[in-house]
């Protein structure tokens, strides 16, 4: 089973940018989607953006649209989030998680802890 590894979170103030990076531990021919989810304290964890690996079709939560950016490097096995005017309310630890049949997340990495200050 593939093992991602987050990093990249920090804290940060509103209006600021920072981009998370998923390495996957090794090629990813059988990965059908990588995405990103994120859990705030007190609360389920949500969906944030998607995209598919071999297609490289992209879906965003409607809360983040416009701000953040998935894309990935396939070369580097790699998947990246690109969060722009970062809110307080995106405050959360973000993850990574692959799914190898559509919609079925199996793989997850450790999460990257984002706080965003007002």
């Amino acid at each position: 089973q593939v093992q991602l590894v987050e990093s990249g979170g920090g804290v940060v103030q509103a209006g600021d940018s920072l981009r998370l990076t998923c390495a996957a531990s090794r090629r990813t021919n059988s990965i059908y989607t990588m995405a990103w989810f994120r859990q705030a304290p007190g609360k389920e964890r949500e969906f944030v953006a998607s995209m598919s690996w071999i297609t490289g079709t992209t879906y965003h939560a409607a809360s983040v649209k416009g701000r953040f950016t998935v894309s990935r490097d396939i070369a580097k096995n790699t998947v990246y989030l690109q969060m722009n005017n970062l809110k307080p309310e995106d405050t959360a630890v973000y993850y990574c998680a692959t799914a190898s049949t559509p919609g079925i997340y199996n793989a997850w990495g450790q999460g990257t802890q984002v706080t965003v200050s007002s």
